[in-house]
């Protein structure tokens, strides 16, 4: 076998590893989000945001499970997704949404392991933000307002994404005091957000801000087309010179958010797996998209 040949069968054995690699990290973090919901925040009535809250609320109306509602109400997302992203982002998503769907289903008979609302709140919160995160890290999503995100992101790139997701959140946690006519539940249901957004930031990247991304690579120009148009991210090129072979090369330098981290690794790997690239953190970063000189800091 040619030396071509033999990395060619190199880099598809590699890349059949990492894919069989992700799908099990998705399906072990599927059950650990499916089990958060249907054996903590369910059953106490604790809608966390997103579709999974919509869900929970929905599920005291209608005489669905929570889990059929859950892929029920994805089904469109899902679809809109698929035509404005491509199978290729969406594939790994749709396998993450039917499994949640499936294991909540499975876990609801099982009853709740809790019925103290504060211990569901930061287990159930915790737990969730620990199967989101793997997802994340397998490069899926959990669907629903995640994809709805990332569309709003591009018809109104000057609002920030966490803002949005809050936003959403919001609405979502105050139905829910309306729904269970319940103002207590609904404040434990906005504590599980918060819960969940500060765990799913430490199981992704610990305290870190934000992530510096410098990468060399020949392909330099596909790397950097795809970062603007799937991350909707500013790059910029530094020029630099190989100190051995003297040659010019183009240095593509972006500071990133902490959760668009995993899909820039991701890039350059379908990219250039060759490529040479540096993460470091950053825990402060001003400017257009990210802090404020004159808000933040009040």
């Amino acid at each position: 076998m040619s030396n071509k040949k033999q990395e060619t069968h190199m880099v598809r054995e590699r890349k059949l590893k990492e894919r069989v690699r992700n799908y099990l990290l998705i399906t072990v973090a599927s059950i650990i989000y499916s089990a958060a919901v249907s054996l903590f925040l369910d059953p106490n009535s604790l809608a966390p945001g997103g579709v999974t809250g919509i869900a929970i609320i929905l599920n005291r109306l209608i005489p669905v499970e929570t889990g059929t509602l859950f892929l029920m109400i994805n089904i469109p997302i899902l679809l809109l997704g698929a035509w404005k992203f491509g199978m290729g982002f969406i594939l790994s998503t749709i396998y993450s949404t039917v499994l949640i769907s499936l294991f909540t289903n499975l876990f609801s008979g099982m009853g709740p392991l809790t019925t103290d609302p504060l211990l569901a709140t930061l287990v159930g919160g915790s737990m969730m933000a620990v199967g989101i995160g793997w997802v994340f890290k397998a490069g899926a999503t959990t669907g629903g307002t995640d994809i709805i995100v990332k569309l709003l992101r591009q018809k109104m790139p000057h609002l920030k994404t966490s803002r949005l997701f809050l936003a959403v959140d919001a609405v979502i946690v105050a139905a829910s005091a309306f729904v269970f006519k319940d103002i207590d539940v609904a404040l434990y249901a906005g504590l599980t957000v918060i819960v969940n957004s500060l765990v799913m930031d430490l199981v992704l990247y610990g305290r870190d801000e934000a992530k510096l991304v410098f990468i060399i690579s020949d392909q330099s120009e596909q790397i950097t087309k795809r970062m603007l148009e799937e991350l909707d991210v500013g790059v910029t090129y530094i020029q630099g010179t190989g100190a051995f072979s003297g040659r010019d090369k183009r240095v593509i330098f972006c500071a990133v958010k902490k959760a668009m981290a995993p899909k820039t690794e991701e890039i350059v790997k379908e990219e250039d797996p060759r490529a040479f690239m540096i993460i470091t953190s950053a825990t402060e970063i001003y400017g257009e998209g990210y802090k404020s000189y004159f808000s933040e800091k009040l």
